[in-house]
């Protein structure tokens, strides 16, 4: 069951199929129309796949496959995945997860992140405060990014009490402009930046 969750979460779409199975390549086909690109285990291939195959079941997936997931969380069979697109809720569950493991892949890669508007004065004084202190954050500007809204989304869900700024440090969300300041204020900032000072992300 533990490598079914884990591969389960590695991309923003998984489909657990069988490469014999006519719904799973309905499923597979629907999901590169609507532009998706899902990570596809066909379960007959693996050499795992009877064990995959009960841990489907123990999840819910009845039948076993098509098994679909969408920002790591079992979405359903065939006739869920369907009825979510005939509702028009499909799509966007699509583009949220995309956005969430666009977020997720920038905070995990890099040690300091600050998302960001070129246009917003208080993201311009946090990087000017990263500055002062000698660190330099990977900077992500959602407003030069096509999918920038939806990170936006993807970013209020994760806590952040507004879209930007927003601090990830060493992984974990800080949090906006005022966290940051009050962090800094009360000397608990340069200390969490010391091992980043002087590093280019």
């Amino acid at each position: 069951m533990d490598k079914v969750r884990d591969l389960a979460s590695k991309k923003a779409a998984v489909i657990f199929t069988k490469s014999s199975c006519y719904m799973c390549y309905s499923i597979k086909t629907l999901f590169y129309e609507l532009g998706a690109s899902p990570a596809i285990h066909e379960i007959d291939h693996e050499p795992s796949g009877r064990d995959m195959e009960r841990a489907l079941r123990g999840l819910g997936c009845d039948p076993s496959v098509p098994a679909v997931f969408i920002g790591g969380r079992f979405v359903g069979s065939a006739k869920d995945v369907i009825s979510l697109h005939v509702d028009g809720s499909l799509k966007q569950m699509l583009i949220d997860a995309k956005a969430i493991c666009q977020v997720t892949r920038l905070v995990s890669e890099n040690r300091l992140v600050l998302f960001s508007k070129s246009s917003c004065c208080l993201c311009y004084a946090l990087k000017i405060l990263f500055q002062e202190i000698g660190v330099t954050p990977t900077v992500h500007e959602l407003d030069q990014d096509p999918e920038g809204r939806e990170m936006e989304r993807a970013l209020m869900r994760s806590g952040c009490n507004a879209p930007v700024p927003a601090v990830f440090i060493g992984g974990k969300l800080v949090g906006s402009t005022n966290e940051v300041m009050s962090l800094h204020l009360s000397g608990g900032l340069i200390p969490l930046l010391r091992p980043y000072q002087s590093i280019s992300n």
